[in-house]
């Protein structure tokens, strides 16, 4: 049987995950098969003839492909021609520019990118993320799903998610039929959040790009890529349907990108004993050559297999280095929960984060877990602290910002009542007042009140069978009391006629600004260089909800404050042999007023009290002026004790037992722990003090166990508290305190 360390190990997150043994033959590989091919390029003519290591009468429709779109054939000879650590070295030299590296790169099979990628270190593969992202500044994406296609949730979720940041927002459904309802929901909810926010709805592509046409949606990403001809048949495509679709939604004016990464050939039992590396750079370049805006790769739906074998993580991560490489926009994975561990989770977006993307996630899940119907994503709504806190810890951009939490109940309820609004407008359907109220409280799709399902399929057949259209729903709002909405939907489809924001890496700003590879390029060259948020910005990434400030809690701790302690003079020394003082700190009953327990400063002195008087002891209060160290507090306080024994009390909670004859750094008792402690615990304080003043034998006393991270929750507290006291210290003598019983 296993030793009880094991089994408390066997019970943590990270076992639910599973571990695959490297096996190139099934393509559990991540950056190195035996089998992948040697990289190659012969050319006759100006025509590929042969692709790494593929003659040209053996090329499957991948090979093709890329041969005939993929490549920059007077590039080729002399990127190929580079040693594979010499092209890898300048990847992460902030001395070569991007435009370099991305030169040589558009010569690159996808077997020499592949080699080249698999070189880098991780924090080479940070350093080349920093440098060869397009868009200089990062964003982010979101998902907004539920379960119950709600759209008065919805259109809540998507505008709260607007708020806190998100530049895109990505719905799917549960029930195809739903898709134009939530379209139009989520777009409607992001116009109410903020403006140029980008949305799309994920469902089958030719409905997808119907969508997009009638003005429902602005981009799209799920046009998936496969490394293996044979995946490719599967799915019943080929590079050339993949490329006319691409096409299709340029034309219209909608953006586009596809979606590939490790895991999906080896999901699908046509890896070709490949590394998942080597697949995903044919993916890559299929994507450059079909002419997509960009790539949401980094694993998706296969991350958990990457994750699986070693060094997969870091293969992740390599698939996005590689699609900044091919100078396309790049959506770095985590829409898929890889791990059931926080830190490996954790571990997997970090990197990317410190690094800079495109898009940090694509498909941080902004709703709850159950709601995603997508799956849950590597992150996920109740998250969302965490994420802020680690931009402010490391001072980037991850591209989320605090939403005020006072302001989150009205945007909601008025994204809500604009879907109303619309549905009642077309006759969709006759939402309720007493739905908006539940959608708006919402934390998701279990605290809704009843679940229509058919009222929203109705809706959403209605939608589609009539013709309406985007325009037709900016009437809708206009006439209903929503033109800032409406106008922000409006400008969106004008945006769509111009095309700007077909450029590379293309987002809008709230002011409908584009920025872009072409508009806002990244020009990272070294320390000094590069994105660096404006002030502005910074000051929004540091101002999280949590953060306290001195002054917020002097105030708090004024809400506390009363005249249950008051002072009655100067103390002076006793003479009694059974009192003991109790010492406390400068601001206590001044300033300070509730321990870090939660405990009120008057009940814990009455406790303490409480207990000398159990054992027969006189107890006496006295606040010590002139220090705030709870050593000295104690000290003194036993110096005036006619037992020569005193508690020492800081307002904070901190306390001891000390006696007149020690140093002021030792003690008799310390209760160092003050968030944890209980009024029992100062009862036992005051009831050994006693014990030791008449020489008795005390009850051993321990700060109670723990596991949360007292320091990190406290310690900030603990700072304006003790400033607190400094303000409060003085250079007079201790006085008298009164206790209210």
């Amino acid at each position: 049987m296993a030793v009880g360390r094991i089994r408390r190990l066997d019970a943590q997150p990270v076992n639910l995950d599973g571990f695959a043994v490297e096996n190139a033959d099934l393509g559990l590989i991540a950056l190195r098969s035996p089998h992948d091919p040697a990289p190659s390029l012969r050319l006759e003519d100006g025509r590929v003839v042969e692709l790494d290591g593929v003659a040209e009468d053996d090329f499957d429709t991948v090979d093709a492909f890329i041969a005939a779109h993929g490549l920059d054939l007077s590039v080729a000879p002399e990127a190929m021609a580079l040693p594979d650590v010499e092209l890898a070295r300048l990847f992460v030299d902030f001395a070569v520019p991007r435009a370099e590296v991305v030169r040589l790169v558009s010569g690159c099979t996808p077997a020499k990118l592949a080699r080249v990628l698999a070189l880098l270190r991780p924090a080479e593969l940070m350093m080349a993320m920093t440098k060869l992202r397009a868009r200089r500044t990062p964003s982010n994406q979101g998902h907004v799903t539920n379960r119950a296609d709600d759209p008065l949730l919805l259109a809540a979720d998507a505008a709260t998610a607007a708020a806190y940041g998100f530049r895109e927002l990505e719905t799917t459904v549960p029930v195809l039929a739903d898709a134009p309802s939530n379209a139009v929901a989520v777009s409607i909810g992001a116009a109410v959040g903020a403006a140029g926010v980008l949305v799309q709805c994920s469902v089958e592509e030719a409905l997808e790009l119907e969508l997009g046409l009638r003005g429902f949606v602005s981009y799209a990403e799920t046009v998936s890529l496969y490394g293996t001809e044979g995946v490719f048949t599967d799915g019943d495509d080929t590079p050339w349907s993949k490329a006319f679709l691409t096409s299709g939604y340029a034309s219209r004016g909608i953006k586009m990108r596809v979606s590939s990464g490790a895991g999906a050939e080896v999901l699908m039992g046509g890896a070709e004993r490949r590394s998942m590396l080597y697949l995903e750079s044919r993916c890559v370049a299929l994507a450059r050559a079909i002419g997509a805006q960009g790539v949401q790769n980094g694993g998706i739906d296969g991350a958990s297999v990457a994750a699986a074998v070693p060094a997969g993580v870091r293969e992740l991560m390599a698939e996005n280095v590689m699609v900044m490489a091919r100078n396309l926009e790049a959506c770095t994975g985590n829409d898929a929960l890889m791990s059931e561990s926080d830190v490996r989770r954790t571990s997997r977006t970090l990197p990317i984060l410190l690094a800079g993307s495109d898009f940090v996630c694509s498909g941080f899940g902004t709703i709850e877990r159950y709601d995603n119907m997508f799956g849950p994503s590597n992150w996920n709504a109740e998250d969302l602290d965490d994420w802020l806190a680690m931009q402010r810890d490391w001072g980037v951009d991850g591209g989320l910002r605090t939403a005020s939490p006072d302001s989150l109940e009205p945007l909601r309820r008025r994204a809500a009542e604009a879907v109303q609004a619309v549905y009642r407008w077309f006759g969709l359907a006759d939402l309720s007042d007493e739905s908006i109220d539940a959608a708006v409280d919402a934390v998701g799709s279990k605290d809704l009140v009843g679940d229509d399902a058919l009222a929203v399929l109705n809706a959403a057949r209605t939608i589609r069978e009539s013709g309406l259209s985007m325009v037709d729903v900016v009437t809708a709002l206009a006439e209903s009391g929503f033109e800032e909405e409406a106008s922000r939907i409006l400008s969106m489809l004008k945006a769509r006629v111009v095309g700007d924001y077909l450029q590379t890496a293309a987002i809008f700003t709230p002011s409908m600004d584009v920025l872009s590879l072409v508009t806002d390029p990244n020009d990272y060259a070294g320390p000094d260089t590069g994105y660096v948020p404006t002030p502005s910005r910074q000051a929004e990434i540091d101002d999280i909800r949590q953060a306290r400030s001195v002054s917020d809690l002097r105030a708090e701790q004024a809400s506390w404050a009363s005249s249950s302690i008051s002072s009655t003079g100067p103390a002076v020394v006793g003479s009694d042999p059974r009192e003991v003082v109790v010492g406390v700190s400068p601001a206590t009953g001044r300033e300070i007023w509730r321990t870090l327990s939660g405990l009120l400063v008057v009940d814990v002195l009455q406790e303490i009290l409480a207990g000398l008087e159990e054992e027969g002891a006189l107890g006496r209060v006295v606040r010590i002026n002139d220090t705030l160290d709870l050593g000295m507090i104690g000290l003194s306080a036993a110096r005036l004790a006619g037992s020569g024994v005193s508690v020492g009390l800081q307002a904070k909670g901190t306390a001891l037992i000390h006696r007149r004859d020690l140093p002021p750094l030792a003690n008799l008792e310390l209760y160092s722990v003050a968030p944890v402690l209980s009024r029992a615990d100062y009862r036992l304080l005051g009831v050994n003090a006693a014990r030791h003043a008449r020489g008795a034998v005390p009850e051993p006393a321990k700060n109670p166990y723990t596991d949360e991270a007292i320091e990190a929750r406290y310690h900030t507290a603990v700072v304006s508290l003790i400033a607190v006291e400094r303000g409060c210290c003085a250079p007079v003598g201790p006085d008298e305190l009164k206790v209210a019983e």
